[in-house]
């Protein structure tokens, strides 16, 4: 158990460092209009890639939950013990918040950032309403994250599914986060991740605090609900 802690751990401090690192420091790089800032749609591929090459990494130890809706999901699958749920999703905050803590002291040390709590997606965190980059409501927002959730456990299930082609896991979950991201940044900054959001919401303000409970409930139902789907779809077959 250790170990498949550890790589939780590290995995989830690599989704963090590496797709919340993407949006802190390179998605608006010199300002608007700037040729080198990557954008949505660089921060969506960044999201995609950390989780692609985290399950390459540390799926043989752990099998790269990165997240505890995909914990929970797996669960409701009859994919995870529900003993371990507790263990994993400690693990993940930790390791998210480890990577938040590490990307606010490198972000600290250029002379330009500015953190302004009251302004939607800081510090890379997640929001409805006011917080939300298209200023998206409450309704929409837990919505948005509950459905993206559920698709995203249905996704995972099937392509680890003893039935799908080997090897390609990764590929299709990594993509199936990236298209994930370019759905629903405008809408939440996207989440469907508790420990992603709690990751960076410590640091973002009261503002992001305030509005953490929708990122953590929207997603955990949506992967119950999406677990459930995929089992009843034949998750429990041969």
């Amino acid at each position: 158990m250790g170990k498949r802690l550890a790589a939780e751990f590290l995995g989830t401090f690599w989704l963090v460092l590496g797709g919340c690192g993407s949006a802190v420091l390179a998605a608006n790089f010199g300002g608007d209009g700037n040729p080198l800032g990557i954008g949505f749609l660089g921060v969506a591929l960044a999201f995609g890639l950390t989780v692609l090459t985290g399950a390459y990494a540390f799926g043989h130890v752990s099998g790269a939950h990165f997240n505890p809706a995909v914990s929970v999901g797996l669960w409701a699958g009859g994919r995870f013990a529900g003993k371990d749920l507790a263990p994993y999703l400690i693990a993940q905050v930790l390791g998210g918040l480890l990577a938040g803590f590490i990307l606010m002291q490198i972000a600290k040390g250029s002379p330009s950032f500015a953190l302004d709590a009251g302004q939607a997606g800081a510090f890379a965190s997640n929001g409805y309403g006011a917080l939300s980059p298209g200023g998206y409501s409450a309704a929409a927002a837990f919505l948005c994250e509950v459905v993206l959730t559920a698709a995203f456990l249905v996704v995972i299930m099937g392509a680890t599914h003893g039935r799908a082609p080997a090897g390609f896991a990764p590929l299709a979950i990594g993509l199936a986060l990236t298209l994930i991201h370019l759905i629903s940044i405008p809408v939440t900054n996207t989440s469907v991740n508790p420990a992603r959001s709690t990751a960076v919401a410590v640091f973002a303000g009261s503002g992001a605090i305030g509005q953490l409970w929708l990122f953590w409930v929207a997603p955990l139902l949506g992967g119950l609900i999406g677990g459930l789907i995929a089992k009843w779809l034949g998750e429990d077959r041969p």
